[in-house]
């Protein structure tokens, strides 16, 4: 599902008030990170992740290598913080703006 800007400006609103609810530490992206994510974003739908694996280059690598993995898309990152956001078809929880 590709999200435009709008959609995408709706999310981070919707995001802003959340917590972190994965953190990425030295251990980098693990398959246990992954299904944890998994599971969240099939809860949630819109979730943050805290990445602290080093630099700026480190942590853009490690977020397009979990938005790969999880089939999320990437919504916005400020720092060390990056918001995803995957739709579920079963029990949608996030309704999306046109």
């Amino acid at each position: 599902m590709e999200l435009n800007d709008k959609q995408k400006k709706y999310l981070r609103g919707l995001a802003h008030d959340l917590k972190p609810v994965v953190q990425v530490g030295n251990a980098g992206v693990t398959p246990n990170l992954i299904a944890e994510l998994d599971r969240n974003l099939d809860h949630h739908e819109l979730v943050k992740i805290k990445l602290r694996v080093g630099d700026r280059d480190a942590t853009g690598a490690a977020v397009d290598n979990i938005t790969t993995q999880s089939s999320a898309e990437l919504v916005g990152r400020i720092g060390n913080v990056a918001i995803l956001f995957r739709r579920n078809h079963q029990k949608p929880v996030v309704t999306l703006p046109n």
